[in-house]
């Protein structure tokens, strides 16, 4: 257990005199009341302030915008039938490969190119984000954190890894500050997976998609479970699935949403539109692979698939930053600094390939460049502390000790503990800024 910071109890403060103000609230799904300490507004701020930091993670949005946007206006054409409908939403498709979805509270819906090669039609692609609308709507996020559950994964210092997709890449974060994958998501309760299942069907039905959408939708996770666990681990970890949700599934199409069966699902044109997406198919499963390596600290393997992949798809962002990162992994620290200048090359606006190249060049001693590095990551994604210490970091190797002792004192008014406010407090008083 970590000791609570001065701004975690301040945070803690204001969230418990919002809740002795809202007490309970009442549900915009159900009607019934229930316990409330985090207003709508707070959902927006902590969604706007921290599901950049997850989509990066995931490698950024996808730059294939005809696949983007198609993915964006299914999602409004669902939210426009939602219990919310006036949520900032936004829907769009990341470079992650693993599979995945999921939503911040104040409607920030991401799905990864994995699960997308894994859908059928446009119907399952609704399903799938009526499922993520159904967590929004029901505000189970926000729910979870008014009984305590993720207080100290959205307010603890950005330094904290609490998740990773695998091991060996927490490490990596770990050590530079990152947030790993799904560091910032909620895990979800089966009541709660049960509850965004029936509102997701509600919501494909009435945007006018075939309940079998769900069905299908169900079907795929539930074999995917069985026949390929480790590139769901996860989804599973946040939305936990049973045979259960799809007999459930398959109940209330025949019952409930009769009517609904025949209506289009819409095949044809979710085929179209992701043909791209599938012509590089067997890269992506190359990189499956190799993330699944990497977990097992098999780097020499890991590396050999990132390999086959890159040479399919020699631009693709996140195949260029898995390979940098197992070179970094692996100490091949000049190696993995080529991929990542190739990585921001192809994708200039996505932040991860600059933290890790910075990280790179403080390893060989090319502090003008790491600086240069963590000072754009800081532009595209501000927020996190320990982009600041390492700046502080990178002019105390350039000798600017004034310099860098405004980086270090910047990163103790928001981090007091852990080896890296030890070594910036300790450099404060050996510089003469602080007393002891």
């Amino acid at each position: 257990m970590q000791a609570m910071t001065r701004r975690d109890f301040l945070w803690l403060f204001s969230m418990s005199a919002a809740g002795l103000a809202a007490g309970c609230a009442t549900s915009p799904v159900t009607g019934r009341p229930h316990l409330m300490l985090v207003s709508e507004d707070q959902e927006i701020q902590i969604d706007r302030q921290y599901s950049p930091f997850q989509i990066s993670t995931d490698y950024g949005q996808v730059q294939d915008k005809v696949l983007n946007d198609y993915v964006n206006q299914v999602g409004r054409n669902m939210a426009a039938r939602t219990h919310r409908t006036y949520m900032p939403y936004s829907f769009r498709a990341v470079n992650a490969t693993y599979v995945n979805a999921y939503a911040f509270p104040g409607g920030s819906v991401a799905c990864t190119r994995g699960i997308l090669l894994s859908l059928e039609n446009e119907a399952e692609l609704a399903a799938l984000l009526g499922h993520e609308l159904g967590h929004v709507n029901a505000r189970h996020t926000a729910r979870q954190m008014s009984k305590g559950m993720l207080s100290q994964a959205i307010v603890g210092s950005l330094s904290a890894v609490t998740g990773t997709q695998a091991t060996a890449l927490g490490r990596l974060t770990a050590q530079l500050g990152s947030i790993g994958a799904g560091a910032l998501l909620a895990s979800y309760s089966r009541d709660n997976e049960r509850e965004a299942d029936t509102l997701g069907m509600e919501y494909m039905v009435k945007a006018g998609y075939g309940s079998r959408g769900m069905v299908g939708l169900m079907d795929m996770l539930r074999s995917l479970s069985k026949q390929k666990p480790s590139t769901i681990e996860l989804m599973f970890a946040t939305h936990p699935m049973s045979d259960e949700r799809y007999q459930t599934a398959v109940e209330t199409s025949r019952t409930k949403y009769q009517s609904a069966q025949n209506l289009p699902v819409y095949r044809e044109r979710y085929m179209d539109t992701t043909a791209r997406l599938r012509s590089v198919k067997g890269a992506i499963e190359e990189m499956q692979k190799g993330e699944q390596e990497m977990a097992q600290k098999k780097f020499e393997d890991a590396e050999a698939h990132f390999g086959i992949a890159l040479k399919q798809v020699p631009e693709d962002y996140a195949g260029l930053v898995m390979m940098g990162t197992c070179q970094l992994l692996q100490k091949k620290n000049a190696e993995g600094l080529g991929y990542l200048e190739k990585a921001k090359a192809v994708y200039p606006q996505e932040g991860q390939a600059y933290h890790l190249s910075g990280f790179a060049k403080l390893q060989t001693e090319d502090y003008d460049g790491a600086y240069r590095d963590f000072s754009a990551y800081d532009k595209l994604l501000p927020g996190n502390p320990t982009s600041i210490f390492f700046r502080g970091f990178a002019q105390e190797g350039m000798q600017n000790k004034p310099e860098a002792a405004k980086e270090y004192h910047r990163y103790l008014q928001v981090v007091q503990e852990g080896k890296f406010a030890q070594y910036a407090y300790q450099r404060m008083i050996e510089w003469g800024y602080y007393k002891r």
